[in-house]
């Protein structure tokens, strides 16, 4: 194990594994509905929307009024966009090819 990752564990694992086995958004909603409060969901999906407009090159101050972050929060957001890890990258590029991809074919 790299040093910073002790979170990563056999239960994160599990978590991440039960994860992979969501199907569709029904699925997805239903059982981060069960795992999480609503607040949490929001949090992260705040944070997820700060990465794609951090992505679009949108100001923070645009960011922390759109999804009501600090500008601490965005900030790490940008630093985890950047980092070395690479999981919100890895997401965002593929979610660019997938709507090029609908796009060329007429389907957006």
């Amino acid at each position: 194990m790299k040093k910073g990752e002790k979170w990563i564990t056999k239960n994160t694992d599990a978590l991440f594994e039960a994860i992979l086995k969501l199907e569709n958004l029904d699925e997805a909603r239903r059982f981060f509905r069960d795992l999480m409060a609503e607040k949490e969901i929001a949090e992260f999906s705040n944070r997820w929307k700060a990465a794609r407009m951090l992505d679009q090159k949108i100001p923070y101050v645009a960011i922390a009024k759109e999804t009501g972050l600090s500008s601490t929060t965005i900030a790490r957001v940008q630093k985890w966009l950047t980092g070395d890890l690479g999981g919100y990258r890895t997401i965002i590029s593929r979610i660019h090819h997938h709507d090029s991809i609908r796009s060329r074919r007429g389907l957006s």
